[in-house]
């Protein structure tokens, strides 16, 4: 059974830093494309950062201040974010990709954890 647990969101201030966490048992992450999502209120899940065996993606409006990477030991991957900006406020979703399909479309993910919230005050 694959269980995927996010942490380390938290409220933090525009321009301060905070590192998410994703833990993954039941499933190797080296063998899959992980990706973090965000979703605010009443908008889509959104792509922000994947990562594969030798390419990381980012969105945009990242691009810059966040950086995904992983521990192969601890079979978890983190997404450090830095510049935080109050449009950076949403849930926050971590997931492995399970068919073909573009980086940052959620349909191509699965195996979602929790979320962890991640507040930026302006």
């Amino acid at each position: 059974q694959v269980q995927v647990v996010e942490s380390g969101g938290g409220l933090v201030q525009a321009g301060g830093s905070l590192r998410l966490s994703c833990t993954v048992s039941g499933l190797i992450v080296d063998n899959y494309a992980m990706g973090w999502f965000r979703q605010a209120p009443g908008k889509e899940r959104e792509g922000v950062s994947c990562i594969t065996a030798n390419v990381t993606h980012y969105d945009d409006s990242v691009k810059g201040r966040f950086t995904i990477s992983r521990d192969r030991a601890k079979n978890t991957v983190y997404l450090q974010m830095n510049s935080l900006k109050a449009e950076d406020t949403a849930m926050y979703y971590c997931a492995a990709q399970l068919r073909s399909g573009r980086w940052y479309d959620p349909n191509v993910f699965g195996y979602w954890g929790q979320g962890t919230q991640v507040t930026v005050s302006s």
